[in-house]
């Protein structure tokens, strides 16, 4: 499916430019100016038609709002309505002119992430590099040496308890009988909300006999109305049948189980224990993140499933590094979660922590791995991958991939704070 191509703006008389008034040395205009705009409406054009239905949005609108979000860690709502306050803003996104009403609806930052995918976001990513190598900050030198290691990026999901999940597995059938028109012998709101207080209120008091009590009432409810609408035989949806197909899974799952479902509406999220003492266990998908060894630029992330092994991420991170950048690594330096010679790629010296009997200079680099803990931790929280919101496995790995472009666009920016444009003398 194709949109109609956007139309250019015809300014209104009496109109100043932006770049008149705006000053040149703010890192943000000097951002504008180094990006390649005109390669995202090249590659992006494929989705676009000459004379089909509503013109649509500016590409570099899309593309430009879409890293003012992950670079300032904001939600989609947000910036929207912060681009009309901000001139800088609309400079960045291609405004020549100030622009006094909203430059789309928020669901259009949606839809535009899920017309464009993985691929699409990717370029963002490889953009932000290719801008700090036109720049020569990054240097082919700089790329032959990376530091890998895995996090886990969280999803937006509440912590899953038994209780809660049999109350929204029992929920979301209602919900489906609901919008099928069929009746049901007994929906349990009034009782289902019942016992999920009283299990909340007995586990808060330690009566844990009593609490397991409501949780398996709770599993009862679930299930009398899981057989109510089986038996109906229905006619669903795809995605009605694949909310049976869960809540199916979340009434026969148990405790012991590999592969359980721990969130109804996002039934993609694993159980990840990555060994922390603060924190257990993490409800997301796991993140190979490869940067480089000097100064710590993203050069690869992406979003896994089903909680691989680290070392076997190795192979497929590297290989992205060659894909966005065109430099492919010589030495890797890893933590001991990447053990086993045969997840090594050949060709690429593979140097594990705790290794001894090297040269001061690789002993040197290898304590330099570390380095890559503090970016994953900037990225988490200050780039948006501390909690995906976006839905579903395409989400999880389009949310990785522009958190990375948001952190080389930070680094891009801290080069412009500390290389400010001389000044002239007149």
């Amino acid at each position: 499916m194709k949109w109609r191509k956007p139309k250019k703006r015809v300014p209104q008389p009496g109109e100043v430019l932006l770049k008149d008034f705006l000053n040149v040395a703010h890192p943000l205009y000097r951002l504008a100016g180094v990006v390649n705009w005109t390669q995202f409406e090249r590659q992006f054009g494929k989705f676009y038609a000459d004379d089909m239905g509503r013109p649509a949005l500016a590409t570099r609108l899309l593309v430009g709002l879409h890293y003012l979000k992950y670079l300032y860690n904001v939600s989609d709502e947000v910036v929207v309505t912060s681009w009309v306050e901000n001139p800088y803003w609309q400079y960045f996104c291609g405004e020549a002119y100030f622009v006094h009403e909203f430059p789309c609806d928020p669901t259009s930052l949606v839809k535009w992430r899920q017309r464009v995918g993985v691929a699409g976001s990717e370029k963002l990513l490889k953009e932000s590099l290719a801008a700090a190598q036109r720049e020569a900050v990054l240097t082919e030198a700089e790329l032959k040496r990376v530091n890998v290691d895995t996090t886990v990026q969280e999803k937006a999901i509440a912590f899953p308890t038994d209780a809660r999940l049999y109350h929204k597995a029992r929920q979301a059938l209602v919900r489906v009988a609901k919008s099928c028109n069929f009746k049901l012998r007994q929906s349990y709101v009034r009782l289902g909300k019942r016992a999920l207080v009283n299990q909340g209120r007995y586990g808060a008091a330690r009566q844990l006999k009593r609490a397991r009590r409501e949780t398996r009432k709770l599993r009862t409810y679930l299930g009398r109305v899981l057989r109510n609408v089986e038996r109906g035989k229905l006619k669903l949806s795809e995605k009605q049948e694949q909310l049976v197909n869960v809540t199916r899974r979340i009434f026969t799952q148990q405790r012991t189980d590999h592969g359980k479902v721990y969130s109804v509406h996002a039934p993609e999220v694993e159980c990840i224990a990555k060994g922390k003492v603060a924190k257990h266990y993490e409800f997301g998908c796991k993140v190979p993140i490869v940067t480089t060894s000097r100064q710590s630029w993203i050069v690869g992330v992406d979003a896994v499933h089903d909680n691989p092994y680290d070392g076997t991420t190795l192979k497929p991170a590297l290989t992205q590094v060659k894909r966005l950048t065109g430099v492919r690594p010589e030495q890797a330096f890893v933590d001991k979660g990447f053990r086993g010679q045969r997840y090594h790629p050949k060709g690429v010296a593979v140097y594990i922590t705790g290794r001894r009997n090297l040269t001061p200079q690789l002993s040197k680099l290898l304590k330099r791995r570390s380095a890559i803990e503090p970016v994953i931790g900037h990225t988490k929280h200050d780039h948006g991958m501390n909690r995906n919101f976006l839905l579903g496995k395409v989400g999880d790995r389009i949310n990785a991939l522009l958190s990375g472009a948001a952190w080389n666009l930070k680094k891009l920016w801290r080069h412009f704070v500390e290389h400010p444009l001389p000044v002239h003398v007149t």
